[in-house]
């Protein structure tokens, strides 16, 4: 009868087999920590946008459609994304190359693709996904730690995307899908050696992409970062009234709705770059902290359902996923508080904008699945 018990309990799925969430391919801590974000983040939105109602309900569909995609991502199982990895990333390269043959231009940049009957869309953001599903794929089938073989075939699969998309020009989302697959040479084992080796060379490479490879405008962002007083009205002017704003909010804040360097037009972009310097001015210290708790809550989340998987290709593509989403964060709180420079990085699943919380949510969707679609123990 023991035996029989002990049978029993050992074909049971690691986790919480008899909940609903389980059953539907859903981790429940982490959709519960992403619902919380996104209504926390409409509640900002509205006012950022002035009260503006129509921006509030058009970023609710946004994330109503990008929840229901990471519903359908997470019913796929893990190896189904192992076997379509290389074909998506191909795709995806291919996209990249007619966006700048072909590509919509808009705002000084060439990087949507447009869609008779359907309306444009940015490829780069597919390579979000696409570069670190390659590189997990790669490392799937292969001995870990990383090799300098695989290293350098790695940088080529993450820096030709990456590249493609600095070209249109789009420096922010060209440093995330690079982080993205440099990442996983991290988790990957990569020796520090060479991790010292590669911080010495790109130390070394700065000054030249300064000079040689920076468009004027990105020059304008480093130069800015270093000293944003030396041009306050012009292009020091987001900065610092950034940071005036985080800094005016105190401790608690003046109060939802009653930010005065948002709603008075002193903070430009208030709705997505720099939407935490609202959040900093109207809920304050307290506001920033539980939005930073809940944004470690979701990496932290993420780090153990990489640590938690079976396969090298799940493990080393839950922990990109966590990990980029993590970079996000900080690349976005370190350029709204005068730390980075601005590189148009949004703030995840805060900021006003569609394709990149889709995209986001997509990804969450893939960790749900390899949480869920775990194989059952004693199997």
């Amino acid at each position: 009868m023991r035996r029989d018990f002990l049978r029993q309990m050992s074909i049971q799925p690691v986790g919480s087999a008899h909940s609903l969430a389980w059953r539907l391919h859903l981790d429940a801590p982490l959709l519960a920590a992403l619902i919380t974000l996104c209504l926390g983040g409409l509640l900002v939105l509205y006012s950022a946008g002035d009260s503006n109602m129509e921006m509030v309900m058009r970023q609710s569909l946004r994330f109503g459609l990008g929840f229901g995609i990471l519903f359908v991502m997470a019913q796929i199982p893990p190896r189904s994304y192992r076997f379509w990895a290389p074909a998506f990333y191909g795709v995806g390269l291919i996209l990249l190359v007619l966006v700048l043959v072909m590509g919509t231009h808009a705002m000084g940049a060439q990087r949507w693709l447009t869609i008779p009957g359907i309306g444009r869309f940015q490829p780069s953001e597919i390579m979000k996904l696409a570069v670190p599903a390659m590189v997990a794929w790669y490392f799937s089938e292969r001995a870990l730690p990383a090799r300098l073989r695989d290293v350098l075939i790695v940088l080529a699969i993450t820096l030709i995307p990456a590249a493609l998309i600095a070209r249109q020009p789009d420096l922010g989302t060209a440093l995330l899908v690079a982080a993205a697959g440099l990442l996983i040479l991290f988790v990957a084992g990569l020796s520090w050696r060479l991790i010292a080796v590669a911080l010495a060379a790109l130390s070394i490479a700065a000054p030249l992409m300064y000079f040689f490879v920076l468009h004027g405008y990105q020059r304008r962002r480093v130069d800015t970062f270093l000293n944003p007083e030396a041009d306050p009205l012009g292009a020091g002017w987001n900065i610092i009234q950034s940071k005036t704003a985080i800094g005016s909010g105190g401790i608690t804040g003046k109060g939802w709705l009653n930010g005065t360097q948002s709603r008075l037009d002193f903070l430009p972009e208030s709705s997505t770059d720099f939407i935490l310097a609202v959040l900093g001015e109207e809920i304050g210290l307290i506001g920033i902290l539980l939005l930073l708790a809940t944004y470690l809550f979701i990496v932290g989340r993420g780090l153990l359902i990489s640590w938690q998987a079976q396969d090298n290709f799940s493990r080393l593509l839950a922990a990109s996923l966590a990990l980029t989403f993590f970079i996000y964060v900080f690349v976005n709180i370190g350029m709204v508080s005068g730390l980075l420079p601005v590189v148009g990085v949004p703030l995840p699943l805060v900021s006003f904008g569609g394709t990149s919380a889709v995209t986001l949510l997509s990804g969450f969707g893939i960790l749900m699945s390899i949480h869920t679609h775990r194989k059952l123990l004693g199997h």
